[in-house]
């Protein structure tokens, strides 16, 4: 099909501005306290039940036979799709390997072609490196199996040293794993040649973690143009390159200057801009929703709000009309 223009109308909300990033960095920090996440993972937790209608909107099942279901309807839309089982950092081995079960019940039970996402502190990385390794090879044979790939998640800035090692051991062994990178990081303009130059699939993202000036830049347009430029730099020297964003804006300007043409696809989160994803699609270009499932989505939810803070008045509404967050309606 021939890729055509897609048109994006301003987004719904004032443009990004001073009180905009002040209220992302808000809800990022919030994300971050700790006293709201042992509040959340309290048995009969208050906190769970009153955000939950809020969350639906980006949490497509609480289980794995909520998921499936929705993973065809996406595929049967034109939509590419990716599956997270959401959670935070694990120490606990025995947690550790309910989160691989997991994913390893999702390869066996799912028809695909499906894409895993996830953070390597959910797979043994808080623990050791090893550990780490060992499970993220085991879920890469059972998604090469499958005819799947793998894409890991970035994670905070102190771990992105071990991450990315983890990532070249994998890469020499297995051809279906890909890496996330987050353009705010300083750091990142010197990592992206050594990442292309494995070969494998790039995941960029603008980065959702708080960070000090000195690590990373703040949301704005000096970001937006260094989002475009490695987006350019990895596409100029063949990398297999996905644009994961939600920035109406931003893709407009990468249509414009050409990189949406070399791009293997769009990907957005599920439920954050369907319409605009939809318009993409509709348009010609391939588009992946990146869906998440289960019960840990605090984290989830306190990050989907701030990368779009006008979001956070969609969440309210929600609480009042939890029907609005519906799966699939805008897709």
């Amino acid at each position: 099909m021939t890729e055509a223009s897609v048109t994006t109308a301003p987004p719904a909300a004032t443009p990004a501005g001073a009180s905009d990033r002040d209220a992302g960095l808000g809800l990022r920090l919030l994300a971050a306290d700790e006293r709201c996440r042992r509040a959340f993972a309290e048995p009969g937790s208050l906190l769970r039940q009153i955000a939950y209608p809020a969350a639906r909107r980006y949490l497509v099942a609480d289980d794995l036979a909520g998921l499936l279901p929705r993973l065809d309807l996406l595929r049967g839309r034109g939509y590419r799709v990716s599956a997270e089982y959401v959670g935070e950092e694990i120490r606990d081995e025995a947690e550790i390997e309910q989160v691989v079960r997991a994913y390893l019940d999702l390869l066996a039970a799912d028809a695909g072609p499906l894409q895993l996402g996830f953070d390597l502190s959910n797979v043994g990385l808080l623990v050791s490196r090893e550990l780490a390794v060992r499970n993220t090879s085991r879920l890469l044979t059972a998604a090469a199996a499958h005819g799947s790939e793998v894409v890991l998640s970035m994670e905070r800035s102190d771990l992105v040293d071990e991450i990315l090692a983890v990532f070249a051991e994998l890469a020499a062994e297995h051809a279906n794993v890909g890496i996330t990178v987050q353009a705010h990081l300083h750091r990142t303009e010197r990592d992206l040649p050594g990442l292309v130059a494995l070969g494998r699939k790039i995941r960029l993202v603008k980065g959702v973690y708080a960070e000090a000036p000195e690590t990373a830049l703040g949301r704005g347009p000096e970001l937006d143009e260094r989002y475009l430029a490695l987006a350019e730099y990895a596409l100029g020297r063949g990398a297999r390159l996905a644009l994961a964003t939600q920035h109406a804006e931003l893709l407009a300007a990468a249509e414009r200057r050409g990189l949406l043409a070399g791009a293997e696809e769009i990907e957005m989160l599920h439920g954050v801009r369907p319409a605009l994803l939809r318009q993409y699609r509709e348009a010609g270009h391939p588009c992946r929703v990146y869906t998440t499932y289960g019960q840990s989505w605090w984290l989830h939810l306190l990050h989907r709000l701030a990368e779009h803070p006008a979001m956070a008045l969609r969440a309210l509404a929600d609480l009042a009309d939890p029907s609005a967050a519906a799966f699939g309606t805008d897709y």
